[in-house]
């Protein structure tokens, strides 16, 4: 029977979040070279942290132990409000990954606090959910892991009941009534979240018809526990794992009972699903094992059959013929026979199986006739040959098949021969650590079949690709590069891996492309993500980072503004740090910076028309191009002296202006919307006389924002 794995098995909606948030984190802050580290376990699950020791994120269990700047990253299980004055106090950049329905229990103690009611907290006392909620509360809250411990509680008014957020809710049902009795107008708010009911419901009926349960999760997780606690009190035969290499062989036999599997909150995907896919390939490899010896031992079996009946017909047809011949034969026939006797000797002596060299005497649409000097030719079908293309006089090597096939032929055939030398090949690169060429062929249960030159290979389903595969069915068909993992010799059977091969060729590549890479130097590469703080660039086996402000010389809202993504780019390879596998590239090191030959662009006394960007007290911006923005001074806004800026310009206003003066060094260009009109009217008495333009104070000039130049 194929492996049920439960409804909603894996992260639920929170946990989703806060890794996707910790995960974004981690990046933004070591493309800026900031520490991460994270203030306790982000989840309770090894495999899902390793993700982020991997990358050098450790877990600290103080805000104290955080080094200097550093980001630090708050667990979905939250923290109580003295953890973030703490991290404020130090200086430290805080990332909360807190799900939304331990904010909503947190929200609720925090106003019962307020309102100076008592608080039941239903819980287990260490769990740091129940301690970071008590924090809201202090010591108006009151903490029970269980309806049993009701009694320890002192006499309060109109307390509120709430519990743990993955409290199991067949608990909830039993202290509700406990505590209402105790307390009459006890005040219950349900704050278990909802996923917590669906999975522990789902997991409890698939386990009431498996035959045998694994719990997929880690062994810290509450969650996680209550799940198997659930399945094991319906189905004894209830195994918690936290991964697939856990699982004792023999523990079910999927072929005659039912496997069920859940999976925790806190449980990757790709952890249960690799269970599900180990649990089929022990399948798929037994019911494999199985065919393949009826196979071999009926193909044993039938072909001893056959050599022991030619063998008996032979005899027979001997044994007739002499008898019949010596007696009719004369003395002159005896004497050619005796002579044919001779030339029989000089003929080869053939056996199945044995492989010999013949030359093609005839050859037709469907056959070819080989003699292989033989007292018979030899006949090859087309089908059999491994070059189809051969002639007569060509010198073949074929292997017998049959000496009689019941009409006096000699059958014969190349693909065996074909077929070995292949195998010997693949054995020879599995020696040699090598890759094979393979192309997919069939996709079963548990993995892949491919054809690797006429031999059978499975790859695992594991083994298909560096992530989980959900479907097979898409490398049917498809070439691919393979390495050998397990051989079968006997049966001629291999098992290999995609997933190798693609691990080895990724890392071949990042080397070959580190070691051409050097500061200074400009590379091609394709745009191929984006972050709010820049766009990734593959170089060819590894990505480089493109900063937000390493993109243009002026300022941008988002990588978008400049790149797409797939655009081939020439970068400027800034920093290079092989060790943390980080490389910083500059776009912006590669354009004509905005503010060169700024004099000869706009010369003094050219007339533009320009749109305002910002207004300030003093004057308006106007941007000249991307990176260039020119002041018009408030006395320059208009004919007429006006006493606020908005009252002669607008924000993205298009307007005429003049170029009055321009300071390439530093990047100032004064601009006049007076002059420029003054030299459309054409009447000049229609001017009213205007007083001398005022200087600007400095405190009031603001230079154009531009990017600092490197």
């Amino acid at each position: 029977m194929p492996c049920e794995v439960a409804r909603y098995a894996g992260y639920c909606d929170g946990v989703t979040r806060a890794v996707e948030t910790a995960r974004q984190a981690v990046a933004e802050a070591q493309a800026l070279g900031q520490p991460v580290v994270m203030l306790g376990a982000l989840i309770h699950n090894t495999q899902a942290l390793e993700e982020f020791t991997s990358r050098g994120v450790r877990v600290i269990s103080r805000p104290e132990d955080a080094p200097a700047g550093a980001r630090v990253i708050l667990r979905s299980h939250g923290e109580p409000p003295e953890t973030y004055a703490r991290c404020r106090e130090l200086g430290l950049t805080v990332t909360d990954t807190t799900c939304v329905f331990v904010r909503a229990l947190h929200e609720a103690v925090r106003r019962c606090a307020q309102e100076g009611r008592p608080v039941i907290l239903l819980g287990n006392p260490s769990h740091p959910e129940i301690i970071g909620t008590a924090g809201y509360g202090g010591d108006n809250v009151h903490i029970i892991p269980d309806a049993a411990a009701a009694d320890s509680l002192p006499p309060m008014t109109a307390p509120v009941l709430v519990a743990q957020t993955t409290y199991p809710p067949d608990q909830w049902d039993v202290a509700l009534p406990a505590l209402k009795a105790r307390y009459p107008d006890l005040e219950a708010r349900r704050t278990i979240c909802q996923a917590t009911s669906r999975r522990q419901n789902a997991a409890q009926a698939l386990a009431s018809r498996a035959d045998a349960m694994l719990v997929v999760g880690g062994r810290h997780s509450a969650n996680t526990r209550k799940l198997f606690e659930t399945c094991r009190a319906v189905c004894p035969r209830t195994l918690l794992v936290e991964t697939a290499g856990e699982i004792p062989p023999g523990f079910c036999d999927t072929r005659t009972e039912l496997l069920g599997i859940a999976a925790g909150a806190s449980t990757p995907d790709w952890s249960y699903k690799e269970v599900v896919t180990v649990m089929n390939e022990t399948e798929q490899n037994k019911v494999t094992e199985a065919e393949a010896a009826v196979e071999t031992a009926a193909q044993e079996a039938v072909e001893a059959a056959q050599e022991t009946a030619q063998a008996a017909q032979q005899a027979v047809e001997v044994a007739a013929a002499a008898v019949g011949e010596e007696a009719a034969l004369t003395e002159e026939e005896q004497n050619k026979r005796s002579f044919m006797d001779d030339i029989e000797a000089t003929l080869v002596r053939i056996r199945p199986g044995q492989t010999v060299t013949g030359s093609v005497v005839q050859v037709s649409e469907d056959e070819v006739c080989v003699n292989i000097n033989y007292k018979s030719d030899g006949i090859i079908k087309r089908s059999d040959l491994s070059d189809q293309d051969v002639k007569v006089g060509d010198q073949i090597e074929v292997e017998i098949v049959k000496v009689n096939d019941g009409d006096g032929n000699v059958i014969l055939s190349q693909r065996n021969i074909v077929n070995r030398k292949v195998w010997e090949e693949l054995m020879q690169k599995y020696e040699n650590n090598e890759y094979i060429d393979a192309v997919g062929k069939e996709a079963v249960k548990g993995g892949l079949i491919a054809d690797a030159g006429g031999v059978r290979a499975f790859v695992p389903a594991s083994h298909l690709a560096q992530h989980y595969v959900e479907k097979i069915q898409q490398f049917v068909g498809q070439p691919m590069k393979l390495k050998i993992i397990d051989v079968n010799k006997e049966k001629k059977r291999i098992v290999a891996s995609r997933k190798e091969y693609l691990r080895e060729e990724a890392a071949r590549k990042k080397d070959e492309a580190w070691s051409k890479l050097e500061v200074g130097a400009v590379v091609k590469g394709i745009v191929r993500r984006f972050a709010d703080f820049g766009a990734f660039v593959d170089l060819g086996g590894v990505d480089g980072l493109i900063h937000i402000t390493d993109m243009a010389w002026y300022r941008i809202g988002h990588p978008s503004e400049v790149l797409k993504i797939g655009d081939e780019v020439e970068v400027k390879i800034l920093n290079l740090d092989k060790e943390r596998e980080r490389i910083q590239l500059g776009y912006k090191q590669l354009q004509a910076r905005p503010w060169d030959n700024i004099d000869e662009k706009y010369p003094v006394g050219m007339v533009l028309e320009r749109k305002v960007v910002r207004i300030r007290p003093f004057g308006a911006f106007v941007e000249l191009e991307p990176g260039v923005d020119g002041l018009v001074h408030i006395s320059q806004c208009a004919l007429t002296r006006v006493a606020k800026v908005e009252d002669a310009l607008q924000p993205d206003q298009m307007v005429k202006v003049k170029v009055l003066g321009v300071d390439p060094e530093a990047h100032r260009i004064s601009l006049s919307v007076r002059e420029a009109l003054a030299d459309e009217v054409s009447d000049s008495n229609l001017v009213e006389d205007i007083p001398g333009e005022e200087p600007l104070p400095e405190a009031a000039e603001e230079a154009p924002e531009a990017p600092a130049e490197e």
